[in-house]
């Protein structure tokens, strides 16, 4: 049986984390750590894109209008998936404030990202993504595109 070292792990978690900080300090460079280059996201609502320059620019696009995001993440299953990969799902909660609407400047969406993970020379990275819904609170304009 396949199984994923301490320091795999560890590294893994280090990529989960990463991808918050990159999300939450608007760093778009830093997604190059996280996703390989022609990694595959399912985001929902705001989209499927393929290829890391998509990615960043779904997130980029979604994440920059906004006044303030946090993504948390928690409990996170990895299991081996072959020699030189691994399968996913943590549980998340990400908050998004953008003030001035009318309705509320929050909204709150938890769900689970499930991944596969895929080890390459620079270290772990993520090669898909989906991005599964369990609940949503707030909101949901303070995710859409402002009007030009």
């Amino acid at each position: 049986m396949e199984t994923l070292s301490v320091q795999d792990r560890l590294d893994i978690a280090d990529v989960l984390a990463r991808y918050c900080v990159a999300l939450d300090s608007r760093d778009w460079e830093l997604l190059e750590q996280v996703f390989t280059p022609d990694a595959t996201a399912r985001y929902g609502r705001a989209g499927q894109p393929q290829g890391l320059p998509a990615i960043v620019a779904v997130v980029r696009s979604s994440l920059e209008p906004l006044d303030a995001s946090q993504h948390f993440i928690g409990t996170s299953l990895v299991e081996p998936d072959g020699a030189d990969g691994a399968r996913g799902r943590t549980y998340l909660i990400a908050q998004h404030v953008r003030g001035g609407l009318p309705d509320g400047s929050q909204f709150v969406v938890a769900g689970t990202y499930v991944d596969r993970f895929v080890r390459t020379p620079d270290g772990w990275r993520i090669r898909e993504r989906r991005l599964v819904e369990t609940w949503t609170r707030g909101n949901p304009a303070v995710l859409s595109r402002p009007s030009p």
